[in-house]
């Protein structure tokens, strides 16, 4: 297979936030010191959020509190290092939140004020990788993206942060009601362009969509490798990087998750897609892992 899956988001020094535990959050089950605590799932042994659990939690940094903001090893993201650990995004519109997220602001050496947005793993599957310790993520400022599943745009928003105004993200979403909201958030981040079709008929929007370095693909739908593979073909460079979320339950209800995420693998190998790194995503999603890889034109 040439890559090793890896469980239960397991953090490994240098990856999420260091030694902080599961993925690098420490939420309190009381959840009033902001961050990603027992409102958003997690609960003081760093157990899976419930089923039923709301998924809750704007995170953010409690106001007057002292903040640093670090690079994280991921270029684009950053750590804001204060009484909780938040991974955020530089935000290319600041002043604005998309989702109710926490803002917090920081003051540079010459006086000058950078706005970052704390990015919630709890509603992104790309943050729930990036702190779980995903070695590559494809997706860096200058970058052209394609979001397969992009929803109302939470994840989009910050995707647009990392690539900056010098990348592009180009957003496709089925739903005509979430796609409302995508076309909102477009509207003040010119980085991004909302795109309201089927991603299994790329050639719909093939006028729209250029060349891009990435594939970030959320759409949890049985034929997901195949719908994945149709827009790698017409729009992924050679070699360019595929991030994938699997909700197993989606793909095969009827065997466990392990058995789908490996049907998964070899089904995106016979598509030309290299599959390098395999990562679950507990304890901010049950069943779901994200896979990233390479593409390769032969």
């Amino acid at each position: 297979m040439g890559f090793t899956p890896r469980g239960r988001g397991t953090p490994r020094g240098r990856d999420g936030f260091g030694d902080r535990g599961r993925g690098g959050s420490r939420g309190s089950r009381g959840g009033s010191r902001g961050g990603f605590s027992a409102r958003g799932g997690i609960d003081k042994r760093g157990g899976g959020r419930g089923r039923g659990t709301p998924r809750g939690g704007r995170g953010g940094s409690r106001g007057g509190a002292k903040v640093i903001v670090e690079p994280h090893r991921h270029a684009g993201v950053f750590v804001a290092r204060g009484k909780e650990d938040l991974l955020v995004t530089r935000n290319i519109n600041p002043g604005e939140s998309v989702y109710g997220e926490k803002r917090i602001s920081v003051e540079g050496p010459d006086s000058t004020k950078t706005e970052y947005r704390v990015w919630n793993p709890f509603r992104s599957k790309l943050a729930a990788g990036i702190l779980g310790g995903l070695d590559e993520i494809y997706i860096s400022p200058g970058k052209r993206v394609l979001y397969l599943g992009a929803a109302s745009g939470t994840s989009v928003s910050h995707v647009a942060d990392l690539v900056g105004p010098e990348g592009l993200v180009y957003a496709v979403e089925f739903s005509h009601r979430s796609g409302r909201d995508l076309i909102n958030m477009a509207k003040k981040r010119t980085n991004v362009i909302p795109i309201i079709e089927d991603a299994r008929h790329p050639q719909k929007y093939r006028m729209l969509v250029g060349m891009v370095d990435c594939v970030f693909a959320d759409v949890a739908q049985p034929d997901q490798a195949r719908i994945i593979a149709l827009n790698a073909h017409n729009f992924l460079k050679a070699n360019g990087g595929i991030v994938i979320s699997i909700k197993a339950n989606c793909i095969d209800s009827t065997v466990d998750a392990a058995t789908v995420f490996a049907r998964e693998v070899k089904k995106l190998q016979e598509e030309r897609i290299k599959p390098e790194e395999q990562l679950t995503l507990e304890p901010y999603e049950r069943d779901h892992c994200i896979i990233v890889g390479k593409y390769r034109t032969s």
